[in-house]
């Protein structure tokens, strides 16, 4: 009886309650709903969405690419350390004339150049007698095997001013403000991470520091030398040249039979 009478007695404000307690129902679900959303954003890597954003991936592609484009350009496979005999070719000079090369490169004596994508090092023992006694060349590559191969060819040379590096596939590892000139040959065109790659060698670069870019004329048809391993004049400038790099196109020298030398300059 006591119950009926205590409900009879409530009766009045049971809208009321059953509205409040729906909308504290409702005010906690969006609370805990805000938490996971932000919890999933805090959460979520975010090297993967600006990837993304800046590459392009293709099922249809160049089979000598790997479906990975940056700003239009597919990307090339990267040639393995099995191929370093064909670096070493002894026709290579009469192809590419890298001792005219190494000349328009102006080193001096003293210089700290960062050889990136060195390989075996055919350009490296070519640059170390210049930069010597002080300066030195640093032969970057992300292949341990290139890296040895080099080694054994120093022994036998008994080149000093060489210093062995192994860098990884976004980045040179090299200490900022600490070269005075980068060469990159023939190698640009397979990073797999070009921005991020240039990024840090930009920032490696002591202001007023050059990279000096060699890559095969897509320009010119008779390069016999597999499409997604050339580059043109304007697209190497579209991409030096973007923002963050700091990087100002200087020159363009085509001197060389094959390949566009262009230099880059750190602003």
């Amino acid at each position: 009886m006591q119950l009926l009478q205590r409900t009879k007695l409530f009766a009045p404000f049971l809208p009321l309650l059953l509205c409040s307690a729906f909308c504290f129902n409702f005010i906690i679900s969006q609370q805990v709903l805000s938490a996971e959303q932000k919890t999933e954003k805090k959460e979520k890597p975010e090297g993967k969405p600006k990837e993304n954003k800046r590459y392009e991936y293709r099922a249809e592609h160049d089979p000598n690419g790997i479906g990975k484009f940056y700003l239009g350009r597919e990307i090339a496979h990267v040639m393995g350390h099995p191929a370093a005999i064909w670096l070493e070719r002894p026709e290579r000079e009469k192809e590419e004339k890298l001792s005219l090369l190494i000349k328009l490169l102006e080193l001096k004596p003293g210089m700290k150049v960062a050889d990136i994508g060195a390989g075996s090092g055919v350009l490296t023992l070519q640059m170390a007698p210049l930069v010597a006694p002080n300066g030195k060349v640093v032969a970057v590559d992300i292949q341990k095997e290139m890296l040895v191969r080099l080694q054994n060819r120093l022994s036998r040379t008994g080149i000093k001013n060489v210093e062995l590096h192994l860098g990884d596939n976004n980045s040179p590892r090299l200490k900022p403000n600490s070269v005075d000139v980068v060469l990159m040959v023939d190698v640009y065109h397979e990073f797999e991470f070009p921005y991020e790659m240039i990024l840090n060698i930009s920032r490696a670069l002591k202001p007023g520091g050059r990279i000096a870019l060699v890559e095969y004329r897509m320009e010119d048809p008779r390069v016999p030398i597999k499409l997604v391993h050339k580059m043109s004049e304007k697209q190497s400038i579209k991409e030096m040249t973007q923002p963050a790099f700091s990087l100002e196109h200087t020159k363009t020298i085509d001197k060389l039979p094959r390949q566009h030398l262009m230099i880059f300059t750190r602003k």
